[in-house]
Parts: C-alpha cells; structure tokens; sequence
C-alpha cells in the first residue's frame, strides 16, 4: 500500500519536502510506521509540481516518475535540489499484488491542469468494478486510460464526475465520485479504500475513505514553524509536530490562502 503527501505554501526546494525531513517519503518507502497492508513501498514513485511564475506554467504540472525505489534513484538528489514549487504532490508505491510495475501505472495522474494521487484499492479491482467504472466513461476518457490500476480508473471516474457537471467545484466532484464509487462497491460486495489529494495548482482536496472499516492513515499540518504559511497533508507525519489526522469519510478542501473547508461523506 502506497504512502502519498500534499504540500501547499510558500515555494520550496523538492528536497525539503521530499528528502529532509526525518521520516519523509524516503524513509517510509523503507521503514513505513502505519501500513496496513505490505511491508516496503520499493515499486516506484512520481512527483507532481507546479511552476508559479505564470498562469501558462501553472496550468501545466510537471511530472517526474521514476520504477526505480525512491532510495535508489540518483537523480532525486540533483532533481529534487534544483526544483521549486508552492504545490507539491508525491508518492511512493507498494503495487498491489498482479499489478505490472510499469510508467503508465505509476503516479501521480494528470489531466490538464490536475493532479492526482491515491493510497488505497479496490478489492480484487478486476473482477468486481474494472467493469462497472469503464462503462460509465466517455469514448474520450476511455481511451485515456493507459494503466491497469484502480487508482487511475477512480481518477478518470472523478474527471467524467467533473466532464458531467461543469459548474461543481472540485472537492464536489470529489464528493459525488467516492460516494458512487462507495454504491458500486457495495453492490458488488467489494473493499473500497480511497486517501486521495488532488491539485489544480492552487488549492487541495484530499480524502480520507473507506466503504468498510477504517481507511488508511492520513494527517494533515498547517503553518509548523519548519513549514510557516503552509499547509501539508501526509500518510504519515513526516516530523513531529501538531498533526492531526483526517476523520474516516472526511474531505478537505485547502483554498489558494490556507483556508480549510471540511466536509463528510455521511
């Protein structure tokens, strides 16, 4: 199972996110504290940011994702050095067991001006919503999907959501996705867990899911003395601080200011 995390605020090099702290993403993709399911995150890992010097740049994330475990690849040092962003999106990935540890299955997603990732899954994805989700998409969004994952196919559920109802807002379309996404799992009597953090480059959204159960772990922290005028939401706390963790079916919607809007899927 994947660990993931959300930045928001003042621009930052990628390592300060990434790499510094004492129990980043490097470290988790080792030594993770609160997974549920598997040991090591050793399948890869993407990183998601946004360039503010224009409207043009922003409105174009860059991705860079890599099969290599996050502690391996030498270019992160260099990359993650060079890099500023006020909008930060990452993970790295545990596949799911039968899942192909390949580029079109590693995140984060990206449709225009979103990002995405997820920490979850869909029980035995391929035999119980595979199906029902792709038949509820457009021949546009269908052939969109290049992966074979149940993390990718949520997404592009959330992008027909959104297709569907252009005048919702994001954290609505969010809401409307994983509360179908909750009837279909259902019905077919299947394990849903969706810790989800979209950007559009100027605000988060992030989930905190499960149709059964406890979802997996996910905090967030605003304005820490390492982190002033920022907001970051995380699997785990990356250093010790006030983090508070995220209710299970709850929804945060992190405006371009910092401003939190909580919501409940019940």
């Amino acid at each position: 199972m994947c660990r993931l995390l959300g930045y928001l605020g003042e621009s930052v090099q990628l390592s300060r996110v990434l790499c510094d702290p004492e129990h980043s993403l490097v470290v988790q993709s080792y030594e993770p504290r609160e997974m549920t399911s598997g040991v090591v995150n050793a399948d890869g890992y993407g990183i998601g940011w946004y360039d503010s010097r224009s409207e043009t740049e922003r409105s174009h994330p860059f991705t860079y994702k890599s099969l290599l475990p996050i502690w391996s690849d030498v270019n992160l040092d260099s990359l993650s050095r060079y890099v500023v962003s006020d909008c930060i999106l990452a993970y790295v990935r545990g596949a799911t067991p039968g899942q192909a540890v390949d580029l079109s299955n590693c995140q984060p997603f990206v449709s225009q001006n979103l990002t995405y990732v997820h920490n979850g899954c869909i029980q035995n994805f391929r035999h119980t919503l595979y199906r029902p989700i792709r038949e509820r998409l457009s021949d546009e969004l269908y052939q969109s999907i290049h992966g074979s994952t149940d993390s990718e196919h949520i997404f592009v559920l959330l992008l027909h959501t959104w297709q569907t109802h252009p005048n919702w807002t994001l954290h609505q379309a969010l809401k409307a996705t994983l509360l179908e996404l909750r009837q279909l799992a259902d019905t077919h009597n299947t394990r849903l867990s969706a810790n989800l953090v979209l950007s559009d480059g100027r605000s988060l959204v992030a989930s905190r899911f499960a149709n059964h159960g406890s979802a997996p772990s996910l905090y967030w922290i605003k304005d820490d003395a390492a982190f002033p005028d920022a907001v970051l939401i995380a699997s785990e706390p990356l250093f010790p601080g006030n983090w508070q963790a995220f209710a299970d079916g709850s929804l945060v919607c992190v405006g371009e200011n910092r401003e939190f809007d909580w919501y409940y899927l019940d």
